[in-house]
């Protein structure tokens, strides 16, 4: 048994000064078989302790549900950190940020009446009161005073970017609490003065998130917290990616010598991220500031390992300079092996379109219904109309959220684009019918657009009258992978396309999207995540453990048009060009 307490000037660990060397690992990112590897190669940087976000939209993707099967399974988690010889660090949220769709907070949240996010509304502190509890279940025991690794818990996050609700604040301690949660309490904010006032209570130990100038940081966190260890909880390494920019990196000088900075005065330092991994699925988020951003598939962040796993030039660097510091084990890992190479021709099975009953019910509205309407949490959604007798004219939309594909009687006519703000089509040839696949691109994960709806929002006209009577079906594409595409027509839209290919072992893959349009890809009934022409990314990264000895399947779902109807597996990844 042991105990962390926060001294005058340092954390104290069994009443001695302790520097925390900690590095974000997100077990929701990272294949379980994984996760001992990730963790090994934290130590292995001279790293003494794991952070984890705790993702509720994950674990509770219905009210009353808490999953913790697969790679959800945060208690095995936190045991494989303690086996290590490592301690860790839970922020639990219930916001969580992290480039993740609607920052973790779950969808069903925004179908409750009147429901206020991240404020002290009763509706909200309920919700969140079954989630934490469910969380601290698995915590609690595994706290460092009873012989687990878990030493500090976190309160929110960066709450003083969003609000400054103190109530909502003490709730969250106090359901903390009575949880049994024993471990000191910390939050996180920038480390701006208005941030920080707003983001903090008495008790709660403040600590700031910056990735440079960390001797000015650190003096503004200071000013107010007089007392106590300085932490910079996240210590941005990197960045993460958005489709259509560069891909985002720190020159490794520029990251060292803030880290030097930091671990010079004594400060304690969580590296967010010390590995990214990926946003396997659906899961990335977005960000829209006046303009809407989704995320990538990637989530390499430029980290010390890579989204598979390898160590970088960072590092390297990075365990040089913990070592002036604190011990730092001799064993380096080694370069990761180049992976397999192969290719294999896909192969049209289906259209998208054609298999609409069977990936979801269709619901009839007078108008078209949201996701939130239809309970569908992310993906697509099919909206079809009559138009019978309507002569041809302009389609438009007040808003689409994120993206729409316009079919004439199934015939492709073009894309409206919220990231491009668009919303008005011409419909050049009289027609039957009218349908419209909308694609959610992520939630937005920060900001005051948190928990907005997604779909076609508001009136649908053409020729400026407008249009009724909608059904509504929203797809799982999930379970594409499992059906039989066997005698199967495709269409002119959205299609199935699959192959078969051989490996003599299991091994990581890395498959490359660059002559492919836009849309999703599984490997085994394993969902790589999204694709898109528009990069920078132009790699999937396939997980050894989805893949085995012998024939292996991949599934793709191309919404667009592929240049080149080709499997490529390459030698490693692929992430972009740096700069425009």
């Amino acid at each position: 048994m042991a105990e962390l307490t926060i001294g005058e000037k340092d954390f104290l660990l069994d009443g001695e000064p302790y520097q925390i060397l900690s590095g974000a690992l997100h077990y929701f990112r990272i294949h379980p078989d994984q996760w001992a590897d990730r963790i090994h190669k934290a130590r292995l940087m001279g790293l003494n302790t794991i952070e984890t976000y705790v993702p509720w939209n994950a674990h509770a993707p219905r009210r009353g549900e808490f999953v913790t099967e697969g790679g959800l399974d945060l208690e095995r988690f936190l045991r494989l950190v303690a086996a290590e010889g490592m301690h860790a660090i839970v922020r639990p949220g219930p916001y969580i940020c992290a480039e993740w769709s609607n920052g973790g907070l779950p969808p069903w949240l925004l179908r409750i009446p009147g429901v206020e996010l991240r404020r002290a509304e009763p509706q909200y502190l309920k919700a969140l009161t079954e989630y934490l509890q469910a969380v601290y279940r698995i915590v609690a025991p595994l706290q460092i005073d009873r012989g687990g690794p878990v030493f500090l818990v976190q309160i929110e996050n960066e709450y003083g970017a969003y609000g400054s609700d103190k109530e909502y604040l003490a709730e969250l301690v106090r359901v903390t609490r009575e949880a049994d949660i024993t471990v000191p309490l910390t939050t996180i904010d920038q480390p701006d003065p208005q941030m920080l006032a707003d983001g903090s209570l008495p008790g709660l130990h403040m600590t700031a998130s910056f990735g440079s100038r960390s001797t000015e940081r650190f003096a503004t966190l200071r000013q107010f917290q007089p007392t106590g260890p300085l932490m910079c909880m996240e210590f941005w390494n990197g960045w993460f990616d958005s489709w259509g920019f560069h891909h985002h990196t720190t020159t490794v000088e520029e990251s060292d010598t803030a880290l030097d900075e930091i671990l010079r005065v004594g400060g304690s330092v969580n590296f967010y991220m010390f590995h990214g991994g990926t946003n396997f699925g659906m899961t990335n988020g977005a960000n829209d500031k006046g303009a809407y951003v989704p995320l990538v598939t990637s989530y390499d962040y430029d980290a010390p390992l890579d989204e598979a796993g390898h160590p970088t030039a960072k590092f390297h660097a990075f365990r040089k300079t913990i070592a002036k510091y604190a011990p730092v084990p001799d064993e380096v890992p080694p370069p990761g092996p180049a992976a397999p190479v192969l290719e294999v021709a896909l192969q049209e099975r289906a259209g998208l379109l054609g298999l609409a009953a069977e990936l979801g019910a269709a619901r009839d509205a007078d108008h078209a219904a949201t996701f939130e309407e239809l309970g569908q949490d992310t993906g697509f959604v099919l909206y079809e109309t009559s138009v019978e007798g309507r002569a041809p004219g302009v389609l438009t939309l007040d808003e689409v959220r994120d993206r729409a594909w316009v079919f004439a009687d199934g015939v492709p006519v073009g894309i409206l684009a919220r990231d491009s703000h668009e919303r008005s089509i011409r419909l050049p040839l009289a027609s039957s019918t009218i349908g419209i696949l909308v694609e959610d691109q992520g939630r937005v994960n920060y900001g005051p657009r948190l928990g907005e709806e997604k779909g076609l929002i508001g009136e649908i006209r053409l020729a400026g009258e407008p249009l009724t009577g909608w059904t509504a079906t929203p797809l799982d594409v999930e379970l594409l992978p499992g059906l039989d595409l066997a005698g199967r027509s495709t269409d002119h839209g959205p299609t199935v396309l699959t192959a078969e290919f051989e490996l003599d072992a299991p091994a990581d893959l890395f498959l490359d999207t660059a002559a492919w349009g836009k849309g999703l890809a599984w490997v085994n009934g394993f969902d790589l995540g999204r694709y898109w022409r528009r990069g920078p990314t132009r790699t999937l990264y396939v997980p050894g453990p989805v893949t085995r000895a012998g024939v292996n399947r991949i599934v793709v779902l191309e919404l667009e048009a592929m240049a080149e109807p080709v499997a490529r597996f390459v030698e490693g990844l692929s992430l972009g060009q740096t700069e425009f």
